[in-house]
């Protein structure tokens, strides 16, 4: 009998985390599956697929992930997704990576240690009264800050926060209030389901920690699908699970926020058949593989 890991986060208390949902359906595939704390000492060895799930505080302690994530690609687990993918999307420079392939990214600019005048160039640039400072590397909208034109406490906050860090300033994307950010989730390469995440009261972040709101797309406009799928060629390589995250633009399309390959939230919740389908493609991996 086949068996699966899950890696997890050791302490889950106020995290949504639904990968329980993949279980019923995976076991009734024949495999056996645990939820493991990422840093938690096992013999990989003992599992013939490692899927990265929600191990949600890795930005604070990297390295010691990254070695992890060595230890389990020299075990004879499979590591969902790829070491080599999980290593070039760690990094949001990969965004830029994509930009040059032709997709529409929110504009943005890489800084570091930025400064009052670099902050007060961005408004010019962007031609807009607020900014969001987000750094190169980092996880569940940490240290994201959204600034106001002119106003000096949270800039200076932001400058002696990042004095030392890379980070992105973008504009404000209105429509992240006004609307949502759009997640669309592809399993295999294929599109799984689509969501739209809405902002808690007085927040400009989407997740659900945050107090954001979750709706399911059941017909999303070809646009968004278009931008989507556009961004999914434009990957390197084909990985086993991909979240698409895209805001709407003034000018009616699409630009894309993140495109999430190592531990996105998958929102199995909001889609009946999610779990199922991506039960499928562990199981699919595994065959490949084993062919």
């Amino acid at each position: 009998m086949p068996k699966c890991a899950f890696l997890s986060i050791a302490n889950t208390e106020g995290w949504f985390i639904d990968d329980d949902l993949v279980h019923e359906p995976l076991t009734k595939l024949g495999w056996e599956v645990d939820n493991i704390p990422w840093n938690q000492p096992t013999d990989w060895n003992a599992y013939h697929v490692v899927v990265i799930r929600s191990p949600w505080d890795y930005q604070d302690h990297l390295e010691q992930f990254l070695d992890v994530l060595e230890q389990i690609e020299k075990s004879s687990a499979l590591l969902l997704n790829d070491i080599s993918i999980v290593r070039w999307n760690i990094n949001k420079n990969y965004l830029f990576e994509l930009e040059q392939k032709g997709i529409q990214l929110v504009p943005s600019i890489r800084k570091t240690g930025p400064n009052h005048s670099d902050i007060e160039k961005a408004y010019k640039t962007f031609k807009t009264s607020e900014l969001i400072i987000k750094p190169i590397i980092g996880a569940n909208a940490d240290d994201t800050f959204r600034i106001p034109k002119q106003n000096t406490e949270v800039s200076h906050k932001v400058i002696q926060l990042f004095q030392d860090r890379e980070c992105i300033l973008q504009p404000f994307m209105k429509y992240i209030v006004e609307e949502g950010e759009f997640s669309l989730m592809y399993f295999n390469g294929e599109l799984s389901h689509v969501i739209l995440k809405t902002v808690g009261n007085g927040d400009f972040r989407v997740q659900e920690e945050h107090g954001g709101d979750v709706i399911p797309i059941i017909h999303p406009e070809p646009r968004l699908l278009e931008a989507a799928g556009k961004a999914m060629k434009a990957l390197p390589a084909v990985p086993m699970y991909a979240r698409v995250d895209l805001v709407r633009t003034a000018r009616n399309d699409f630009a894309l926020m993140e495109l999430e390959l190592i531990e996105p939230c998958l929102y199995f919740r909001f889609d009946p058949k999610s779990a199922t389908r991506f039960a499928a493609c562990i199981d699919d991996q595994l065959k490949r593989v084993q062919a």
